[in-house]
């Protein structure tokens, strides 16, 4: 586990966090902590191809259960159990009963010192495969090489977890000595020789003699044997490249995010996946990857894929050279890849994955299951080992993949989706304003007319009702309820409100039209009371405008709302966004971000008080309460708030451009739908509670 210098390491250390959410996770990361297995119902094994992995490959021999490839080749990690210990038997009969009697001549070479152990067609991978009650992939790569060594057993490829963190690239850029307008290109991870580091500089010489301001930094602990900073004066790019070597996981990513462009090319490969990818996917940033192993399943619109063989220095060229010299193509090609990997990468989806395999190994659904994770700790390895050669493949000069070419022809300065996710397959419903104007009283229409958009695009996102449905308005004033039932079909409709928890106000409203509605309303304290609702009680529950309100326990609301609704049930939630174009401009000038930020005056007897916004939050936020609740996010967008033109505010949009900052999801309005996947996963989650 970390401070080990290992991607595995961090990979492990981030899927028990998730793990821990849903079962009850031990973790033993040393040869000294033993174990008892029938304390336990699943044992998950980390394996990686380094000699810090003996003892989680030891005890995987003697307890099966369920491994994990990392990449698909242990040989290193073999010779390290057999002739690092003066055990040369055991490492020739290993090559043997991995690959027969070509793998035992090689062996035997080896052994008489005329070759060194190699990966070349004995991959060390079948006895650990032979005993393994199930086996986890990254890739179709890997798990197909598991399966060509025998392996027939439950197997899943589940995709490398993202880390999605929050960087600021132009505080970095300022500590580089850059501005926001340098190109800057990115290698991340161990400099070693099949990271394509020399083709890459030498394609990088080529750039700089047609922009002179291009800047490349190579972040990662240098390989003794491979001279990079020589190579670098050899090209005369000392004035362009720096070697930042190895530092601390957060420095690390802030360097990818000060980044236009990351390069993470390897050859050869045993199909092994690379952390710092998924973190430049996750931070939106234009990628240029190997077209082999695991990274040639990368979609092609979201990662730049470069054929090893002749041509690949100069499409690597010819990839950055497009790319720096139009960055709304990298812009766009970013986006695509943060959005793809929220979507198949979440730590949390992951982390179920893994939880339903464990169950399907298990052969029964167990409700909660105790795992064992093995993994290691010693800090003195590299993230991965030396990789199998394989035939290359051999690339045409100056091809450009598919998605390249599709890049360049049909996204001419295409900004970010709006919504990191899907919202709708077809468009809203349309809304006409009198479904509100003619239920509202006299002293309402006023308000109603300032907040007649909100209400519209909130009655769109929400799920259409029947008359088998129930939904729950909080916070209800009556102006959106009524057309829960009239206009979105909803056979129950009930509403709550900040009161003494047992107090129940029945509501009767006519329309202008003679139509009329009545409904309960229930009110409590949502941050404190429990919510007067038996388990699954609503198909949909409305939290509108409520949220910015509350005072203490933000979390507590969501647990009752997760329980109340029906499993599958949706949560509609709208809330200022102070992440705002309006936002951004007050603070800039001098002026507080919050839309109602004012304290209280105290009230006569018989007024209500007006409730203030005690914290506002951004659309990331608002995902953030949702998963950490339960829910899977269908919808976050952002729109109008009140009804009023913002031509002023067009010059918040410029300077974001200018700084390479998302203007994405700057509108004042947050606008969310979640769907209840299970029960609350983070009480207490750290974004939100000190």
């Amino acid at each position: 586990m970390p401070p080990s210098k290992s991607g595995i390491a961090d990979y492990s250390a981030a899927l028990v966090e998730e793990m821990a959410k849903r079962v009850d996770v031990e973790v033993f990361d040393t040869a000294a902590k033993r174990f008892d297995p029938s304390k336990f119902d699943s044992a998950l094994y980390q394996i990686g191809n380094n000699p810090f992995h003996d003892f989680v490959y030891e005890t995987a021999l003697k307890h099966p259960g369920t491994v994990v490839l990392h990449e698909a080749n242990l040989h290193h990690l073999i010779a390290n159990l057999t002739i690092k210990r003066g055990n040369w038997d055991a490492y020739v009969a290993e090559c043997e009963h991995n690959g027969g009697p070509e793998a035992l001549e090689f062996a035997r070479r080896v052994r008489r010192l005329e070759i060194g152990p190699d990966y070349d067609g004995v991959p060390m991978l079948r006895r650990l495969l032979e005993g393994s009650q199930g086996m986890v992939a990254h890739s179709r790569f890997v798990e197909t090489e598991a399966r060509t060594q025998g392996f027939a057993g439950p197997s899943a490829v589940i995709p490398h977890g993202a880390w999605i963190p929050q960087t600021d690239g132009l505080a970095t850029r300022f500590m580089l000595g850059l501005d926001e307008s340098t190109p800057l290109v990115g290698a991340f991870g161990y400099l070693k020789p099949y990271k394509r580091i020399a083709e890459s500089l030498r394609a990088f010489r080529r750039l700089v003699r047609l922009d002179p301001r291009v800047k490349m930094i190579l972040v990662g602990e240098p390989h003794p044997d491979f001279p990079v900073d020589q190579l670098i004066r050899t090209l005369g790019l000392r004035d362009h490249v720096r070697i930042l070597g190895f530092v601390p996981i957060e420095k690390f990513v802030d360097y990818i995010g000060a980044c236009d462009i990351v390069l993470n090319l390897r050859y050869p490969t045993v199909g092994e996946t690379s952390g710092s990818l998924t973190r430049a996917m996750g931070l939106g940033k234009a990628v240029i990857v190997s077209n082999v192993g695991s990274f040639a399943e990368l979609p092609d619109e979201v990662a730049l894929k470069v054929p090893v063989g002749a041509g690949e220095e100069d499409l690597i060229f010819e990839y950055l050279n497009t790319l720096v010299s139009r960055p709304d193509l990298a812009r766009a090609m970013g986006a695509r890849a943060k959005a793809w990997v929220e979507k198949e990468c979440d730590w949390s989806a992951v982390a179920d994955r893994y939880v339903d395999f464990l169950r399907q190994v298990a052969g029964h659904d167990v409700p909660a299951p105790r795992l064992i994770v093995e993994n290691k700790t010693n800090p003195a390895e590299a993230e991965e080992a030396p990789q199998t050669p394989e035939e290359p493949v051999v690339g045409q000069p100056f091809l450009a993949a598919e998605a390249f070419q599709a890049a360049i022809t049909e996204q001419p300065e295409a900004p970010a989706p709006q919504s990191p996710v899907p919202t709708t397959e077809s468009a809203p419903p349309e809304i006409d304003p009198i479904v509100f104007e003619t239920w509202l009283s006299p002293e309402g229409r006023e308000y109603g007319a300032k907040h007649v958009s909100r209400f519209i695009h909130t009655l769109q996102i929400t799920p259409p009702g029947d008359p088998s449905k129930s939904i729950l308005e909080m916070g209800a004033y009556m102006q959106m309820t009524p057309a829960l039932q009239h206009t979105l079909g909803y056979g129950t409709v009930r509403g709550c409100y900040y009161g003494e928890l047992g107090r129940v106000d029945h509501k009767h409203i006519t329309s202008d039209t003679g139509v009329e509605f009545e409904c309960e309303v229930d009110h409590f304290n949502a941050e404190k009371d429990i919510f007067p609702y038996p388990d699954g009680s609503f198909d949909t529950v409305m939290c509108c405008e409520l949220l910015e309100h509350l005072v203490e326990d933000p979390m507590f609301m969501m647990g009752e709302i997760n329980r109340i609704l029906k499993p599958g049930g949706h949560l509609v939630l709208t809330t200022p966004n102070i992440g705002s174009r309006r936002s951004i401009s007050a603070i800039l000038l001098g002026y507080h971000p919050a839309f109602f930020p004012a304290y209280i005056r105290p009230r006569k007897a018989d007024e209500e008080a007006e409730a203030r916004h005690n914290r506002e939050y951004v659309p990331m936020e608002i995902q953030h309460l949702l998963t950490d609740s339960g829910f899977d996010l269908v919808t976050l967008e952002t729109g109008e708030f009140l009804e009023e033109p913002h031509p002023e505010l067009h010059w918040v949009t410029h300077l974001l451009e200018r700084y390479k900052l998302s203007h994405n999801l700057r509108g004042d309005g947050i606008y969310a739908v979640g769907r209840k996947t299970g029960p609350l996963k983070n009480r207490w989650p750290e974004w939100l509670y000190a």
